[in-house]
């Protein structure tokens, strides 16, 4: 099988993730938000996450110069807001009253969980940069049934026997 990148992307997509909108704030005061997947735990102690952004984002230029971020994790019920922050050129935040943060950071409401980060390290990796983070503050609801993206489509989990 030839390696190609739709078949990558395919293949990649048969991996269940969860899905999270991350924010943060310019020193201008601008919020910034983007929908991300690539979502993940690295390490306990210290407590550590990461994901990536495409160079080619709109929000790369903010997400390079900020010192905080959140990483909210959405539930079943949320698509629109997933959608919404996966849009570029558009105001994400329209409609949505947040709280600030660490650093000022929009917090979104009503998500399975929020995760209040401070960048720990920043690494180049082919088309994408990973950001890995400390996670400083967090608040999350156990009983929140989370949103998940596979093969390209959005779903929820069914109940486990």
């Amino acid at each position: 099988m030839t390696l190609d990148s739709r078949t990558l992307r395919d293949t990649l997509g048969l991996f269940v993730t969860g899905v999270t909108v991350i924010t943060t704030q310019t020193s201008a005061g601008e919020r910034i938000g983007i929908t991300a997947n690539s979502f993940n735990s690295v390490s306990l102690d210290p407590p550590l996450v990461l994901w990536s952004i495409a160079h080619t984002s709109r929000c790369l230029e903010a997400f390079e110069a900020a010192r905080f971020f959140a990483v909210h994790i959405l539930r079943g019920d949320q698509v629109a807001l997933s959608q919404a922050f996966a849009q570029s050129g558009t105001n994400k935040f329209a409609g949505l009253e947040t709280l600030a943060g660490l650093g000022s950071v929009p917090l979104l409401p009503d998500c399975a969980a929020h995760l209040e980060c401070s960048i720990f390290g920043r690494h180049p990796a082919g088309d994408h940069s990973i950001y890995v983070a400390k996670v400083e503050r967090l608040q999350s609801d156990a009983t929140a049934r989370p949103l998940v993206y596979h093969g390209g489509r959005y779903a929820t989990l069914a109940d486990q026997p």
